[in-house]
């Protein structure tokens, strides 16, 4: 029973260690958005740290636009940074967990 339980906690430790590899793996992961127009380029990780915004000058002639522009495509990209964190991070998770019968169930 000890010998079980000793090797999910080696397995459990490993895991940790990989999630936070791919944590920092996903640092280096880009995710672009675009404006529909193209007028406002937005670039960031994977871990939904903003690395750069490019703004058309067309934009910059109208503050209330631009924000909206901001607000929209920056939303975009977090989604879509949201999404691959969270995929990277459950495969690496999944791949790591015990097998515990009944568990696939809470997996889902």
């Amino acid at each position: 029973m000890f010998g079980d339980l000793m090797g999910m906690m080696g397995k459990i430790k490993e895991t940790q260690k990989k999630v936070e590899a791919t944590k920092e793996r996903l640092n280096t992961v880009m995710i672009d958005e675009t404006s529909s127009d193209g007028l406002l380029k937005v670039t960031l990780t994977a871990n939904r740290e903003i690395k750069s915004i490019s703004i058309d000058d067309s934009l910059l002639e109208d503050k209330e636009q631009l924000e909206d522009y901001l607000v929209l495509t920056l939303n975009k990209a977090i989604e879509k940074a949201t999404k691959v964190n969270e995929a990277e991070l459950a495969a690496v998770a999944k791949e790591g967990m015990p097998n515990i019968p009944g568990m696939d169930a809470f997996m889902k």
